[in-house]
């Protein structure tokens, strides 16, 4: 959910996680899910594509990141995997920039809102599965070009074993992508603080601090899993212009984009 500051008025632009968060408190079934969660997605499923609704910035910000994603990594012609898809915001679009994406989630709802979508914008190149990153690691290794893991590692409780999944996933010499919320006083009091408890722009309870991730954290997960960490980008937003950009400061929301080595050896292929 980024947030930012501008002067004494906090600005929001909250995304829910803007993919849904299939991995959440704790394990279920063995499947790192939380039915709550699953459960909260699902009741919002048919708002994914409304620009009125919560994922209203969701859409706004899509445009700015795929550039993002493009400029690192061209998609087109390329295997694409969104890792927690929702209801295919960015999936559609990687697919409408001619990459042959697959989009993954354990939201039933948000899923059959993405192939609706996909039916009624008469989408090519998009596909969508019920299946968690763990589960489609173990059956397709080493498949994809490019990983998109958005908005969702500060749900999970083990966000290094989603990593350790994108890696195995990707193919040597690919690129992952991650974003999430940094852990700090700052992203307490925008991400938490100002959007939940002072605005209400988000149900109180959608982030835990305790979850969020720094910078160095994730850099971690990544080095543990095989990931080089290429680049790192922030995100801000003016309310005033609803102007969205990408920066220098990492201090709240942030992206990374890591590449598997071409030559990559050992769990993670």
């Amino acid at each position: 959910m980024p947030v930012e500051f501008l002067g004494a008025v906090p600005t929001v632009f909250p995304v829910l996680a803007a993919q849904s968060p299939f991995h959440n408190r704790g394990m279920t079934d063995n499947v790192n899910a939380d039915p709550a969660e699953l459960a909260k997605f699902s009741e919002l499923a048919h708002r994914w594509w409304d620009l009125d609704s919560e994922f209203r910035p969701l859409h706004e910000i899509n445009p700015l990141r795929l550039e993002w994603i493009e400029g690192i990594a061209p998609i087109s012609q390329r295997k694409v995997l969104d890792i927690g898809c929702g209801g295919g915001i960015l999936a559609d679009s990687m697919a409408r920039k001619g990459a042959d994406v697959l989009g993954i989630d354990l939201a039933s709802k948000a899923l059959k809102v993405a192939k609706l979508h996909a039916l009624e914008a008469e989408t090519k190149g998009v596909k969508y599965r019920e299946i968690s990153a763990e589960a489609l690691a173990a059956e397709q290794p080493g498949s994809f070009d490019v990983v998109t893991c958005m908005e969702m590692l500060e749900h999970v409780p083990e966000p290094a074993s989603i990593v350790q999944a994108c890696a195995t996933l990707v193919k040597p010499g690919g690129w992952v992508f991650f974003s999430t919320i940094n852990r700090n006083l700052k992203s307490f009091m925008l991400a938490i603080v100002g959007a939940e408890y002072v605005l209400g722009m988000l149900p109180r309870g959608t982030h835990e601090y305790a979850k969020l991730i720094r910078p160095s954290e994730l850099a971690a997960h990544c080095r543990a899993a095989g990931l080089d960490l290429r680049h790192t980008r922030g995100m801000e937003h003016n309310p005033l212009t609803r102007r969205y950009w990408l920066s220098g400061d990492t201090s709240v929301n942030y992206m990374f984009a890591t590449q598997k080595p071409a030559s990559a050896t050992g769990s993670q292929a």
